[in-house]
């Protein structure tokens, strides 16, 4: 089972197609991927071009629940982003060896002569307690952590409420919005002022690969790649409240 999944950049000169799949790359724990800008005779897992980026400027490595990066280069700081806070952000300086990051959905940042190269790291394992009536009183109390670890402030929450949003307003609705309805629904939120279609494909397949886990039905071969997996969210998220009438409060708070 894969532990952190790694969105890679667009290849040099090609531009991102709007509605296409994002480029994955999956690591089971202890599995390892290699950044940089990569040598004929010893290829990158992640390809990462601009001056001043190193042929081997690091690696990362899939942990249980979390990932750790390796800096290899002798003189520059290397900076991993909180991309679901408020700020927060790890510095792995120069030559540190497995660097822990803590954060469920993160952004690395290399700087450049010109500026700045970028890739995303997720970390789908988190798991989370349930925020129910139980309060542990000490190290040895019985603890339940939640069947489907969400996070109600992270994006692909916000894309899974989206697509539910038409069924919790009328649950006699058969709409489920399309990824252009969800990305001119959210970008009236501060937070997803620069969400792209891709994006919102990538949240979709993070939220039916890693966190919800639901599978293809038998007979949805030949529809479109997202329309099951829209459809299966939705139909799995209303009927374990997942989402709820509740959390349609961010929209209108949007409007404040």
């Amino acid at each position: 089972m894969e532990t952190v999944i790694v969105q890679l950049p667009d290849p040099p000169g090609q531009a991102a197609v709007p509605q296409g799949r994002p480029r994955q790359l999956a690591l089971g724990p202890g599995q390892v991927a290699t950044f940089g800008r990569g040598a004929d005779d010893r290829p990158v897992d992640i390809l990462l071009l601009g001056e001043g980026v190193s042929r081997h400027a690091g690696e990362l490595t899939a942990s249980d629940d979390h990932w750790r990066l390796t800096n290899f280069s002798p003189r520059t700081t290397y900076v991993v982003e909180n991309l679901e806070g408020g700020g927060e952000y790890v510095k792995v300086a120069p030559r540190r060896l497995g660097a822990p990051i803590p954060f469920e959905l993160s952004r690395v940042v290399l700087p450049l002569t010109d500026g700045f190269v970028r890739f995303t790291v997720f970390a789908p394992r988190h798991a989370f307690l349930d925020p129910g009536p139980e309060a542990p009183s000490g190290r040895s109390a019985e603890l339940t952590l939640m069947p489907f670890a969400l996070d109600p402030t992270a994006k692909y929450f916000l894309v899974l409420l989206a697509l539910c949003e038409p069924r919790l307003r009328d649950p006699s609705s058969l709409a489920i919005p399309g990824v252009a309805e969800v990305v001119s629904r959210l970008r009236k939120l501060p937070n997803c002022r620069d969400l792209t279609a891709s994006a919102v494909n990538f949240h979709i397949d993070y939220l039916a690969g890693s966190k919800l886990k639901v599978r293809e039905r038998t007979g949805t071969q030949d529809s479109p790649r997202l329309d099951w997996k829209r459809e299966a969210l939705v139909s799995l998220a209303l009927r374990f409240d997942l989402v709820q009438e509740k959390h349609l409060q961010v929209f209108w708070q949007s409007r404040a």
